[in-house]
């Protein structure tokens, strides 16, 4: 039996051992803009899912696809190609009235606020407020309750050109949270704001997805909140390129930074090696990886252990067994050969795994790795 993919433990995906339940999948995603000769991709390719009560930071440089996949996921676009669900609700054909009942429970924030110039704050907020037949005695108690949070008290009754571009803002952010959406997209939500109420914004955020469950997708470039993600999804040229739990991310590092292999990586190095790296777990008995199978992962044992098995043609014998914090499939990856021995569980085991083209990026980049790894083959052959 083959070892299965996992989340790491350590994440916030996972509630007294089980998993929280998806809130966005996107499968496969690509978009277009224009038509005939005109006509260019801006999405690629793209998979993600987010799940209740995550926050999620999309990150990369201006183009690169972020508010558009963010405005795909919010239904302002039209699904195109691919598969794309929010809360269990396929996009990918859906009719104007699934739409229409899917955003009562969507909350918006756009980077431009998109404020009525004819209404007042109070009523701006409460345009939301009246999507969801909110009994209005409570609208007026939770609008009051975000604006006075957000520092807005004394101007509630201000109409937008009475108020600052910060203040407009906030007020944006009110209307997108007064009503407790499911799911909060924001694009560039704190763009326009000075560090506290940039930092009161992202408080709330982090009050509805811990005490709700909400969950949040923000695009942003406010490098003051990134403590608060639990995964920061980078994309350019309109593809993910990366997917990185924060908290895991963290623990990786601070694990690999105990051994020789790793402990002489700059900072840098070290953090992106860790982005790379997945979780995989096997039982007792599992087989890991199989002699003669071609080698695609490199696996560093985080706990547990497990059996270095050889089939010479004539006996199948153990040559070792290897613990937390040694490795193993490095050499049918450096040698591009197939597997020379086959891995089996001791016992439950965890292991940090980088792909083929990981490692030999890794390998290229870090003169110390590399040398530990050389030494480490010389060793064993």
């Amino acid at each position: 039996m083959t070892a299965t993919s996992a989340f790491p433990a350590t994440s916030g995906m996972f509630v007294d051992g089980a998993q929280l339940p998806k809130t966005v999948k996107v499968g496969g995603v690509n978009h277009y803009f224009g038509e005939g000769e005109l006509r260019s991709q801006a999405l690629f390719d793209n998979h993600l899912e987010v799940r209740r009560g995550e926050i999620v930071i999309m990150t990369g440089p201006s183009g690169s696809g972020k508010t558009t996949l963010l405005t795909l996921i919010g239904t302002l676009r039209t699904v195109q190609e691919g598969s794309l669900k929010v809360l269990g609700n396929e996009l990918n054909g859906a009719s104007r009235d699934q739409i229409n009942k899917l955003r009562r429970d969507l909350g918006f924030i756009f980077q431009a606020h998109n404020l009525f110039g004819s209404l007042t704050a109070h009523q701006n907020v409460n345009m939301a407020c009246e999507l969801v037949e909110m009994e209005r005695k409570e609208s007026d108690r939770r609008i009051r309750m975000l604006l006075e949070r957000l520092g807005l008290g004394e101007r509630i009754n201000y109409k937008p050109d009475q108020l600052s571009g910060g203040q407009k803002q906030r007020v944006a952010v009110a209307r997108g949270l007064v009503h407790n959406p499911r799911i909060v997209l924001a694009d560039e939500p704190t763009a326009a704001l000075d560090e506290k109420s940039g930092r009161e914004v992202v408080t709330l955020f982090q009050e509805m997805a811990n005490d709700h469950g909400c969950t949040i997708i923000m695009v942003t470039h406010d490098s003051r909140i990134l403590d608060v993600a639990d995964r920061i999804v980078k994309m350019e040229g309109g593809k993910i390129k990366a997917d990185s739990a924060v908290q895991e991310t963290s623990v990786i590092c601070e694990f690999l930074r105990q051994f020789p292999l790793f402990s002489s990586l700059t900072p840098t190095t070290l953090t992106e090696v860790a982005d790379m790296m997945r979780v995989e777990t096997a039982e007792a008995g599992d087989v890991v990886i199989r002699q003669n199978d071609p080698g695609e992962l490199f696996y560093l044992i985080r706990t547990g252990a497990v059996d270095v098995v050889v089939d010479d043609g004539q006996k199948t014998r153990t040559v070792a067994e290897l613990k937390e914090g040694q490795y193993f499939g490095e050499a049918a990856l450096i040698r591009d050969e197939p597997r020379n021995a086959t891995i089996i569980a001791k016992e439950h085991s965890v292991f940090y795994t980088l792909g083929k083209a990981d490692f030999t990026r890794t390998l290229g980049r870090a003169a110390s790795f590399r040398e530990e790894i050389q030494q480490a083959l010389f060793s064993r052959s």
